[in-house]
Parts: structure tokens; C-alpha cells; sequence
């Protein structure tokens, strides 16, 4: 099973690099890169290093592709602005759900509940941890703060152009 979820991933990441290179759109090589960035979280996650795997979507997925996206969009506001809502709101609709079930599965199955401290374990790993396990709410506020601070640039930018 592992072999198939290693391929898979493999195929995907690659894939999608080479998308994110060959891309004649911006906002479309930014997709597959964030889409790349997410193969190599997944391959953490096939290593058990859980931490790597959420610090690769948050850092990478969630700041850098997504600051690429907004960039571009702003900067290009009028050409994306004429998008079609039918096909690309039931695959995003879709898109998140599987998301979101793959993220539930991989903190479901992974060893990160379990941890005990023992003299070996190196600090990070125990910071690591106690983020994603008794400090998980004031991770979750941070996210917000952040969403909102983005949102909130979003807006005084479409202000400063009206």
C-alpha cells in the first residue's frame, strides 16, 4: 500500500513541477507549484515526520503559493475578474472536501497523539508536539489573525484602486 501511495505521490509531484515550469499562465504555474509543494508534504507524511508534513502546507502551501496567487490576481485584477463560476465552484467545492479528509486521515493515523519525552528526543521534536497537540488553539487563532490581516490587504488594495 505504501508503494502505491509512494508512486502516486512521486507521479503527482513531479508532474505538477514540471507543469509549474512549463506553464504559459502565472496563476496556473502557481497552482501547480503549490500542487507540487503538497506532494512533499505528502512525502514527509509517508515518513511519519507529521511536523515536516504540516510545516510544508502551512509555510509553503498556505504563505508562499498563495502570497504568488494573490500578487498575480491583484496585479492582473481585470483578466480574472471574467471567470465562469458553474464548472470551477463544484471542483473547488470538491477539491476542498478531499483536502480536508486527507488532512483529517493524516492526523488521525499518525503517532503524533502518542508522544512521550524521553531523554533522547531532541527539543524540537517536543515543541513540535506540544503546538500540534495542547497549543493547537492559539495555532488555530494565529491562522485567523494571519487570513484576516490577508483579507484586510485585499481590501484596502481594491480601495486604493477604486
Amino acid at each position: 500500500m505504501v508503494d502505491a501511495v509512494f508512486a502516486l505521490l512521486a507521479v503527482v509531484t513531479v508532474v505538477s513541477a514540471i507543469l509549474a515550469l512549463e506553464a504559459k499562465e502565472v496563476v496556473y504555474g502557481a497552482v501547480a507549484l503549490a500542487l507540487s509543494f503538497v506532494g512533499v508534504a505528502g512525502f514527509f507524511a509517508l515518513l511519519d515526520a507529521v511536523f515536516l508534513a504540516m510545516f510544508q502546507l502551512t509555510v509553503y502551501v498556505g504563505a508562499i503559493a498563495v502570497l504568488i496567487l494573490f500578487t498575480v490576481m491583484l496585479v492582473r485584477r481585470e483578466r480574472w475578474l471574467k471567470t465562469k463560476e458553474g464548472v470551477y465552484k463544484s471542483v473547488g467545492i470538491v477539491a476542498s472536501l478531499a483536502v480536508a479528509v486527507g488532512l483529517g486521515y493524516l492526523v488521525y493515523s499518525s503517532s503524533i497523539t502518542h508522544v512521550t519525552t524521553t531523554v533522547e528526543q531532541a527539543p524540537f521534536t517536543l515543541i513540535g508536539a506540544l503546538i500540534l497537540s495542547e497549543y493547537w488553539a492559539a495555532l488555530v487563532a494565529l491562522s485567523l489573525v494571519l487570513a484576516s490581516a490577508v483579507v484586510g490587504a485585499v481590501v484596502l488594495a481594491k480601495l486604493e484602486r477604486d
